[in-house]
């Protein structure tokens, strides 16, 4: 697998989770997900529960919202969104009480697969790796797709991220347990936690823990793998656990896997054993901010509210980005929220968010010999360029999941990304 080694920065590794207060406003955008937006089911002035039902989903791929706070809805509009867009948002102000609605445990072995499927629908659960693809769609896979085996993607390949990684150690028996429920629904045999390189000595603790879970395990591995991004990518994965390699244009349950994040698991198992919709998530400060961490924070939150809690930015600060350094987006205000997709908040320095002048690419070939994908950046850049969008077919730009490692290795600083995701975007508008 093509792919670089970059520095890791991964001070928080041995930072516990923290829970962080409730926001006093919460902003809940009514987009978290791949898919249609969901439609407020509740309106201006109405009383919510924490976990109560707020928004519907709309379409076959869309998602459940519920509130993660108590109080009154103030309004429903327009706010400011990760993605750096106006959003249709649920504006929820905390009557600070924490009232949560009564939550329905079930027990999963008198279940069926689509009863569970069903209260991971109505949960609201997405894939929390980032991608936010609706989990109770991902796991109704075709009837003749045959899943041999599910794979809990831990790698957590960016740099400065480690919520995952604490997760997986403080949250063992929710993550194996929602592993467990995945095998069920998929009918799968094999389960397989994928975790990033660490210690032998805290792997065999992992897997001592695994086994004292209470939860009967049964075909399930664990494995560590070298450093390498973007390891943690789904195609990549396959390929390195399974020596199976996914044609363009497939998917893992193409080659009899699937691939849930480690989050989504534990989020899996709430919803199934506690009755616990989807309204926070784990996440990573890291940076430039006084005091790093992990922490667990409520849907909604304004990033302003957990910097202040982490004691405020220190230094020159030149950026923040929700996610991480290599695929994360950059923010120009601190009043967007935490969604369901963010992994963490990472603040730059001067030192570390450089803007490099452009200068001609040298056909050194860097950008093509990385590449995850076999692409070649550098002529997808130049017909962008002279916008020859109908030459683009042949180098099947549609395959780039834009992990940034052809800009990170480009000599020449090109910005190469946004040149492959204008390309992407003309290749789905064009008719050939």
């Amino acid at each position: 697998m093509n792919g670089i080694a970059i520095p890791k920065s991964k001070n928080t590794y041995k930072i516990a989770i923290e829970e962080l207060p409730m926001p006093k406003i919460a902003v809940i955008p009514l987009i978290q997900h791949i898919g249609s937006p969901s439609k407020p089911v509740v309106k201006t002035g109405d009383i919510v529960k924490t976990g109560q039902l707020i928004a519907e989903l709309t379409d076959v791929i869309s998602a459940r919202i519920h509130s993660p706070v108590s109080g009154k809805v103030l309004e429903i509009e327009k706010r400011i969104h990760p993605y750096g867009c106006g959003v249709e948002s649920i504006v929820i102000e905390s009557d600070e009480q924490d009232d949560t609605v009564k939550f329905n445990s079930k027990d999963p072995n008198k279940l069926f697969p689509n009863e569970i499927v069903d209260i991971i629908k109505n949960a609201g659960i997405v894939g929390l790796g980032g991608a936010c693809f609706p989990t109770h769609i991902k796991l109704c896979s075709p009837r003749e797709k045959k899943i041999d085996s599910v794979i809990l993607n831990g790698c957590e390949c960016e740099p400065y991220l480690t919520c995952d990684y604490r997760v997986i150690l403080e949250e063992t028996e929710k993550v194996i347990g929602g592993l467990m429920l995945m095998m069920k629904i998929h009918n799968a045999n094999n389960g397989c936690l994928v975790i990033g390189n660490i210690k032998k000595s805290v792997l065999k603790k992992l897997k001592d823990e695994v086994q004292n879970t209470g939860i009967p395990v049964k075909g399930i591995n664990i494995i560590s793998l070298k450093s390498k991004y973007p390891q943690g990518a789904e195609r990549q994965l396959v390929e390195t656990v399974f020596r199976k390699k996914i044609p363009y244009g497939k998917l893992p349950y193409d080659v009899g896997c699937i691939v849930h994040n480690v989050q989504t698991a534990k989020a899996v198992y709430e919803a199934v054993y506690i009755g616990k919709p989807l309204f926070e998530r784990i996440i990573t400060v890291a940076g430039s901010i006084k005091d790093t961490g992990n922490y667990k924070v409520r849907i909604g939150t304004p990033i302003s509210e957990i910097i202040n809690y982490c004691g405020g930015l220190v230094g020159d600060v030149k950026k923040i980005i929700l996610g991480g350094p290599m695929m994360g987006i950059s923010q120009y205000s601190l009043d967007v929220p935490v969604t369901k997709g963010t992994l963490g908040i990472v603040a730059l320095n001067d030192k570390e968010s450089k803007i490099y002048e452009t200068t001609d690419c040298i056909r050194c070939g860097r950008c093509v010999s990385k590449c995850p994908e076999g692409l070649v950046p550098m002529v997808i850049s130049q017909y962008v360029e002279n916008e020859k969008y109908f030459e683009l077919a042949d180098y099947n730009p549609l395959a780039c999941k834009e992990c940034g490692i052809c800009e990170y290795e480009c000599p020449a600083k090109i910005h190469l990304v946004q040149k492959l995701r204008i390309a992407k975007q003309k290749m789905s508008t064009l008719k050939y």
